[in-house]
């Protein structure tokens, strides 16, 4: 939209975002959310009373919006009459969804390795590799750029990752071989994964409409997504005794809770436990026979005849 069909509320929200320097995607996002307030009341969202937002989130609620979607319009909504209107008796009363969290879905390495092998073409087998090997959400797959692969330190470096942080990450050999094998074969300038369009990067809906096609190619009965893959990169880390800590900060999660989530599905983990209680459990079985073998009846251990 350019600045002459503008709203002044729309330009003053775009301002009040820009000083606070929201990432650009959540600028968008939440214009969209006002929009859609004010599609659903028909007039200004400026205008709206406590009881007119009341009915919106209903509205969502109705229509199926699921969790994320509703807590990301609460945040739009405090930030628009917050921030925009200092209307803050409407966002006393707008209030997040808690939801208890599910267990990730997590593949197993065979199944990680049929997926990979069922990637439609080398470039999308090449991105899907990235997110596994590397642990990398959907947007920072497909927002690496060539200059991004540091194959002296073999590390990939993440600019501007979720909470507008970089990191850098780890590059095995067999994923640098694979990048290189996809840079000889399309020689990508800017973006490591280019769209259609090679100025613009790959979409995260192609790579995620990828990620589903190569799981059903490699008939894996679960519910697949990019993000699948990143979950089992931390579950198998995880099963090979990384510290936590370190997994935490591959991720790039800002709270270690976050990363704790993974030993609730890390099953090699569980089971090596269980192995362990089970022994130690034997263990203080066959010490208690034994210490009942070596006393007599009356309680009285016998002594060795010299």
């Amino acid at each position: 939209m350019t600045d002459e069909a503008m709203s002044p509320l729309r330009r003053r929200m775009i301002e009040d975002m820009t000083i606070r320097k929201l990432a650009p995607k959540t600028q968008q996002g939440y214009i969209r959310t006002v929009k859609n307030l004010a599609a659903f009341l028909g007039r200004s969202p400026d205008t709206a009373s406590f009881e007119d937002v009341r009915r919106f989130q209903l509205h969502l609620a109705a229509n199926g919006a699921d969790t994320p979607t509703r807590n990301h319009t609460v945040s739009a909504l405090r930030f628009f009459f917050r921030v925009t209107l200092k209307r803050y008796a409407i966002v006393e009363h707008t209030h997040f969804i808690h939801e208890l969290r599910k267990l990730p879905v997590v593949l197993s390495p065979e199944e990680v390795a049929r997926l990979l092998d069922a990637a439609p073409g080398l470039k999308y087998r090449a991105a899907l590799s990235v997110a596994y090997g590397a642990g990398l959400r959907a947007a920072e797959v497909v927002s690496l750029k060539v200059s991004d692969i540091d194959s002296k330190r073999m590390l990939i470096r993440v600019e501007q990752g979720k909470g507008r942080k970089d990191r850098n990450v780890m590059l095995s050999p067999h994923l640098l071989d694979l990048l290189r094998a996809w840079w000889r074969a399309a020689r990508p300038q800017g973006w490591l994964f280019p769209g259609r369009d090679p100025v613009q990067p790959m979409t995260t809906r192609q790579l995620n409409r990828a990620c589903h096609a190569a799981a059903h190619l490699a008939e894996i009965n679960k519910r697949v997504s990019l993000h699948t893959l990143r979950h089992s990169f931390a579950t198998h880390l995880l099963e090979q005794h990384t510290d936590i800590r370190v997994i935490q900060v591959l991720l790039g999660h800002a709270k270690l809770d976050n990363t704790a989530l993974y030993t609730r599905v890390a099953t090699k983990m569980i089971s090596e436990v269980m192995s362990k209680a089970r022994r130690a459990c034997r263990a203080r079985l066959w010490r208690s026979r034994v210490s009942s073998a070596t006393t007599d009846r009356r309680g009285v251990k016998p002594t060795l005849a010299m």
